[in-house]
């Protein structure tokens, strides 16, 4: 039976109200689920926000902005780089979807070049289907995993650009779209926010460690601290406010217009505590003769550095310090940290320069205390050098005068020889007193060079023949313990080293050291030469040995496996 005309239009007028109704529904249910998931987003950017915005931290606060940029836009991969100081360069990079294994594996962070550096030079959103494609492409290292996909937002603290949030492989394979793109900058405003207050938070904590660090340093200066005591408070303070792995104070030496390392904190401080450096041409002596700051990338290999690389092994950013106020510059405090750290900030040195100011406070004390010390000492000397004279000297005399007469009536002959030994031994006494006055009196007018300033000036003699300066490093009480005969001695035996060591070694550096503990006294020289020849001359070294036999020491020779002489020379310096 066939279908009526009037029904089938019927039929159709019906169907397609239906069809519409559908669409209609279709398209509503889109767009809800597009507007629930538009709200769950914002849910989760303001969720992000927060979350961010509650951290203090610094480095927590970067770790949760690379956290939340990852979920936010579902990327599997997603990085912080942190600018450094010179605008062209990353200095930190945090890592989200990549193990510790892989970054092992992968090596060290990179710098900023490639698609990384992109952004640097033009802080502004970038949106890539592949990475490859770009022509500022870099390429990946080995080990790296593969990333196509990628957006790129500045993150931007007040007008200054802090950095760039890098995020790649969106999963499920899709492309990182313009809302990716807004969601992220919307967070690097935020997150640029958090950064900003963890700054200045982190400000106030180191304001307050200054504080009570110098709080400290002023109840030591005024309970009357001993001045090494105060200064190794200064450095330690400082290496730990600035979180440096090396703090060291140099002062000069008066007599030679050097700079001796009085003491040193941290890390290998052995190998520092006790140098001699020259004001010229090293890093410490710039600070000390410029009455400013000085700084160093990379102190391991900086040529100002004469003592040798290797005192600084593992070694990277410094600051030399001057320690004094205007013209008057007492000393240098240098800080250095580790390889790879970041340099020092004008808002880590600012400070710097203020607490070094009480380093000199507590030196001109100190120096004052010394002043004050030794005119008490020199007034005492006068007293016990005057009692001696006008008391003990002239009742000895009396004594003597009365024996003397008294020996015309003795008959005895044994007693009469008797009471004249007695009257020689006073007279003999009286020698000894007036000799102790003279040496009461002229000690402190004695000018001769010291044992410091006379090595000092044997080792700058043998740079010229040697080719180079030799580094040396002094320690102990030399100018007290050392007697004056085995000084000389020793000048000699330093001499002749240095010479040994420009004509047969072949050198290009010399390291010396004289020590003493107060029992003996010790003088090593070390070079990187060729060693010590089986067959040649060596009357030289015969007379280091005769020196060391008639003051009771020994010479020893070694040569190390990696090459060099050491000469080790040590002879006791208590009573012979």
């Amino acid at each position: 039976m066939e279908e009526s005309p009037v029904a089938s239009s019927h039929e159709r007028s019906v169907r397609l109200p239906q069809l519409r109704l559908d669409e209609l529904l279709e398209e509503l249910q889109a767009r809800l689920d597009a507007a629930r998931g538009t709200r769950d987003r914002v849910h989760s950017l303001l969720e992000a926000v927060l979350s961010v915005g509650r951290e203090l931290d610094l480095e927590q606060v970067l770790r949760s902005i690379v956290e939340a940029a990852a979920a936010l836009v579902d990327a599997e991969y997603a990085a912080l780089g942190v600018i450094g100081p010179d605008g062209r360069r990353l200095s930190e990079f945090l890592t989200v979807g990549v193990s510790q294994e892989q970054i092992a594996e992968i090596g060290p962070y990179p710098e900023g070049h490639g698609i990384l550096g992109e952004l640097i030079r033009k802080p502004e959103p970038l949106r890539l289907a592949k990475i490859s494609e770009h022509p500022a492409s870099y390429g990946f290292p080995a080990h790296h995993p593969p990333m196509n996909t990628f957006v790129g937002v500045p993150i931007r603290v007040r007008d200054h650009v802090f950095g760039n949030l890098y995020l790649t492989e969106k999963r499920g394979g899709t492309q990182f779209d313009e809302e990716d793109e807004s969601v992220l900058a919307t967070l690097a405003v935020a997150a640029g926010v958090a950064i900003d207050n963890a700054r200045l938070y982190e400000k106030a904590k180191q304001r307050e460690r200054w504080l009570r660090a110098s709080a400290e340093i002023n109840h030591s200066l005024m309970s009357g601290g001993a001045r090494g005591e105060v200064l190794g408070l200064i450095a330690e303070r400082a290496r730990e406010i600035v979180d440096a792995e090396l703090a060291m104070v140099a002062v000069p030496m008066a007599d030679t217009g050097t700079l001796a390392v009085e003491l040193a904190i941290g890390q290998e401080s052995d190998a520092h505590r006790g140098l001699v450096l020259p004001p010229e041409g090293t890093l410490m002596g710039a600070a000390y003769t410029a009455a400013r700051l000085a700084t160093s990338a990379d102190v391991a290999h900086d040529e100002r550095i004469i003592a040798g690389p290797q005192r600084f092994q593992g070694m990277g950013p410094a600051v030399a310090v001057p320690i004094g106020s205007g013209d008057v510059v007492r000393g240098v405090l240098l800080l250095v940290r580790a390889a790879g750290r970041t340099v020092f900030t004008e808002a880590e040195t600012g400070p710097l320069l203020g607490f070094a100011g009480q380093a000199a406070v507590a030196m001109e004390l100190a120096e004052r205390r010394a002043d004050a010390e030794q005119i008490a000492l020199l007034e005492d000397r006068d007293r016990i050098a005057r009692d001696l004279h006008d008391l003990a000297i002239q009742r000895l005399f009396a004594t003597g005068m009365t024996l003397q007469s008294a020996g015309r009536f003795i008959e005895h002959p044994g007693a009469s020889e008797r009471v004249e030994r007695a009257v020689d031994d006073l007279d003999e006494t009286i020698k000894i007193i007036r000799s102790t006055i003279f040496g009461l009196r002229a000690r402190e007018a004695d000018g001769g060079e010291t044992l410091r300033s006379r090595t000092v000036r044997a080792a700058g003699e043998a740079a010229p023949v040697l080719g180079f300066a030799p580094s040396l490093r002094m320690e102990g009480l030399l100018d007290t313990n050392v007697p004056r005969d085995i000084a000389d001695h020793l000048v000699a035996v330093l001499s002749e080293a240095l010479t040994n060591v420009a004509r047969h070694a072949h050198a290009s550096r010399a390291d010396v050291a004289l020590t003493t503990d107060g029992v003996d006294v010790t003088l090593t020289v070390a070079d990187d030469g060729v060693g010590i020849p089986t067959k040649g001359r060596r009357s030289g070294l015969r007379n280091l040995a005769e020196r060391a036999e008639q003051l009771g020491g020994v010479l020893e020779l070694t040569c190390p496996p990696g090459g060099g002489t050491t000469l080790l020379w040590r002879v006791p310096v208590g009573q012979r």
